[in-house]
């Protein structure tokens, strides 16, 4: 964390882009490398592996009935590519670019590193056997327990060295653009006269009390990487239903319609995070499908109800104000 807040207050936007570049090369070969030899070297295969595993936890490859099932996974898999393209920092990169060509090149050859993920899930699947108790949080130091006891310290170093590299880039982008957000959109709406050169320092003194605010969250709750990276993604996700308004010419939402969605969905996502509800104990009395869908989509469908609704009566007011104006 102090890595990469040191970073972020001196580098800015072009030095996480050309760290990028190095951390590209580094991650995709050690993954490459990691996620063949791994099977290899402990079941002599990848099919072996994958016997092994079935064989040890026969339920480990199928979906379950109830619960995190195929219905949870579609529909979480839905609202993780919607928030995707709703956070900020996605889109925040595109104005430092070269030129359209740069873009697009970039359209084409980012979903490549899907690909990736096939060989870190078979050092995942490596791991279930090899390294006992990977139950919640204790999950996500699978990768580092493994290589400590597969590799010698200096190849694990090198992992280390890839794994801040993979930090540096994406905390980065999120910590620059969330402290730019606040100075930009919050404070200098209190403080108008504020110069760009005082909004630039303010900005860079929030990167560390944001960076304490992330790893207070990451440290204390003992929610593992994915269920925060879900709950980030169900929060941006808030951001979708105004967006889709404004792509409409006549669209019926007002910004107090927007604003009051955004505030709701937000709200609903706090809420069952930090109350760890499910749509089973919202809606009982529902179909197992339903009761299996990600809760996100609740906060979602709530918002758009109240962004129409607050809009409908903010226009109205509107126009009965205008009305009694003329009259």
């Amino acid at each position: 964390v102090i890595s990469v807040t040191i970073y972020v207050m001196i580098s800015g936007i072009h030095g996480s882009a050309w760290t990028a570049v190095m951390k590209d090369i580094l991650v995709l070969s050690l993954v490459l490398f990691i996620g063949i030899y791994m099977p290899f070297h402990y079941y002599g295969g990848i099919q072996p592996m994958f016997q092994a595993v079935s064989e040890a936890k026969p339920d480990f490859f199928t979906f379950p009935e109830k619960g995190l099932n195929l219905t949870w996974y579609t529909s979480t898999v839905l609202l993780t590519v919607i928030g995707y393209y709703m956070f900020p920092h996605t889109f925040g990169p595109i104005y430092s670019a070269k030129s359209g060509n740069a873009l697009r090149r970039n359209a084409v050859i980012t979903p490549l590193y899907t690909l990736m993920l096939l060989f870190i899930l078979f050092v995942g699947f490596t791991a279930v056997l090899q390294i006992p108790g990977l139950e919640g949080a204790a999950g996500d130091l699978a990768l580092l327990q493994l290589v400590t006891k597969t590799f010698d310290p200096w190849f694990v170093g090198l992992i280390g060295a890839a794994g801040l590299l993979t930090a540096l880039v994406p905390g980065s982008v999120l910590l620059m653009t969330g402290a730019t957000i606040l100075t930009k959109n919050v404070y200098k709406v209190f403080f108008p006269n504020t110069t760009d050169e005082k909004l630039l320092l303010k900005t860079k003194l929030l990167v560390p009390v944001l960076s304490a605010i992330g790893l207070y969250f990451a440290l204390d709750k003992g929610n593992s990487l994915v269920t925060l990276s879900l709950m980030a993604f169900n929060l941006a996700t808030q951001f979708f239903p105004p967006l889709v308004a404004a792509f409409f010419k006549n669209s019926v939402v007002t910004k107090h319609g927007a604003f009051t969605g955004i505030i709701v969905g937000v709200g609903i996502v706090a809420y069952v995070t930090i109350t760890k509800t499910s749509m089973a104990t919202l809606f009982p009395f529902m179909p197992s499908f339903i009761q299996d869908l990600n809760i996100g989509f609740i906060a979602l469908v709530i918002n758009a109800i109240s962004m129409v609704i607050v809009s409908i009566i903010s226009r109205a007011m509107v126009t009965v104000k205008d009305k009694s104006q003329t009259i």
